[in-house]
């Protein structure tokens, strides 16, 4: 508490606070940023971000290219694994995003934003630990719970190694997810991008060693891959922690300062705000993982067709997913601030850049759909001709929602900086689960569109929740979501 007391009236006042983490919230001491100085803004945050999502995805791709070396069933077992262990982290991830707003609000506000900044990452790192307790949990629950559900014993046996290997890089993993926020609220976001190069390089170095037994190593295959991914969420989570302790504005903060001390009152507040966030993500995640149930019960072709064609959009949506995290941030600085203009400013510049992006990728999606899918087939093979027959047609309801997937992720992304998750969480229950699962099912078992039908059920309910959040974000301070102006 002394610490704490000597940091915060150590810190400077309101102006000088807000110079010194220059650029985080860009204005005089008079007059709010104008819509020019804001796209400016968002996009130093936004496009390190997104680029670090890419990126991300690319270590995910580097797993499956290596395990698919090992066979085909090893790569069925990485495939059941990974879809149960990254659902589960995923919703985690969404509790520990609480602390972007929190945090961001507290910039803006000024005062004490040294300590309470402190205070929000803390607890964030404590919830890290927590949340990678739960999610190693269901890692040493899921082979049972996959024979429950029919797959064969030898899957689910292997896909159990690979969980109890892989189950410790969750901690690690959630932790470093909570201080890439931390240097992203600092205006440096662009670390958050380099240090996914590191893991994209260290994630394939480890995985040649450890799954095929190069230079000397022991050729532990899918066993391997989960050490390899436990190494690599380490040397991520030293790395980050070896740069904050190196900036000098970083530092200041005393991040990992008394750690072992208790703030019930923010960890009781990350968890009122986070817990929403990550209720959002699982009702998301849910209802393209029920897709894939649903699409593979159909038939065999169209879940292939349909794992290539959502393997595309992910990787289209982490654009607007990083906006939607440099949005969050925008937002709590300018609420902490009182600045109900900045914050329209910010909503105006993330939904027009969604939009002009929104059409980029859909147009494409369109225009060269088999170039797009060459990224994951072989688009030229007769024995493929079918598949991409199918994804194309798949593409095209791709291409349609592309404007509201975006509009969703960044709405929520607003909304989320003003910390406002409980109704959002209620507005994606119904959008994705009562109109988007609802629909899926009609048009893909009772019409003839089969999995055509299944992917426009999906369409839906990415448009009925962007409609939803987009209501409420334009009523926020009808609603009294945004503070009172400073």
């Amino acid at each position: 508490m002394k610490q704490d007391l000597v940091l915060s009236h150590a810190a400077p006042n309101r102006a000088g606070f807000m110079s010194d983490t220059a650029h985080l919230l860009t204005r005089s001491t008079h007059t709010e940023q104008t819509l020019r100085t804001e796209f400016a803004a968002l996009a130093r945050l936004a496009l390190p971000l997104a680029a670090a999502n890419l990126l991300q995805m690319a270590v995910y791709a580097i797993d499956v290219i290596f395990i698919a070396r090992l066979g085909t069933q090893e790569l069925a077992a990485s495939t059941l694994a990974t879809s149960t262990y990254g659902l589960s982290l995923w919703c985690t991830l969404g509790l520990i995003s609480a602390v972007a707003p929190m945090a961001a609000t507290a910039l803006g506000r000024g005062r004490h934003a040294v300590r309470e900044v402190r205070r929000s990452f803390r607890m964030a790192l404590w919830m890290a630990v927590f949340g990678g307790i739960f999610v190693m949990t269901i890692c040493m629950l899921a082979d049972d719970f996959m024979r429950l559900t029919g797959q064969s014993e030898e899957i689910a046996t292997m896909a159990g190694e690979y969980l109890f290997w892989v189950a410790p890089a969750a901690i690690p993993v959630i932790a470093s997810n909570a201080l890439r926020i931390f240097v992203s609220t600092m205006d440096r976001a662009f670390i958050a991008t380099w240090v996914t190069v590191l893991a994209l390089f260290v994630n394939a170095g480890f995985n040649w060693l450890l799954i095929f037994g190069n230079w000397g190593f022991p050729a532990w295959g899918l066993k391997g891959a989960a050490i390899a991914s436990v190494i690599t969420a380490v040397v991520v989570l030293l790395a980050y922690v070896a740069i904050i302790q190196w900036d000098r504005r970083m530092r200041r903060h005393y991040l990992f300062g008394r750690l072992w001390r208790p703030d019930w009152q923010r960890l009781a507040e990350l968890w009122r705000v986070g817990l929403p966030i990550g209720a959002i993500t699982l009702a998301e995640g849910g209802l393209f993982s029920s897709a894939a149930y649903l699409i593979g019960a159909i038939g065999t072709l169209e879940l292939a067709a349909h794992t290539v064609a959502l393997g595309l959009g992910a990787l289209c949506f982490q654009v607007p997913f990083g906006i939607a995290q440099a949005a969050t941030i925008r937002v709590g600085l300018h609420n902490g601030a009182g600045q109900p203009g900045g914050i329209h400013r910010t909503g105006l510049a993330t939904i027009m850049l969604t939009i002009a992006l929104a059409v980029l990728f859909a147009a494409l999606m369109l225009g060269v759909p088999e170039l797009l899918l060459s990224i994951y087939v072989d688009v030229d093979a007769a024995q493929n001709a079918s598949l991409v027959a199918l994804a194309v047609t798949y593409l095209v309801v791709a291409a349609a929602f592309q404007l509201f997937d975006g509009a969703q992720a960044v709405l929520a992304g607003l909304l989320r900086g003003l910390s406002d998750t409980r109704v959002p969480f209620v507005h994606a229950v119904v959008g994705y689960w009562l109109f988007g699962f609802g629909t899926a099912w009609v048009l893909g078992f009772h019409t003839p569109l089969g999995g055509l039908g299944v992917w426009i059920g999906l369409a839906v309910g990415l448009v009925v929740t962007s409609i939803l959040l987009g209501h409420r974000w334009h009523s926020r301070e009808r609603l009294g979501l945004v503070m009172p102006r400073g």
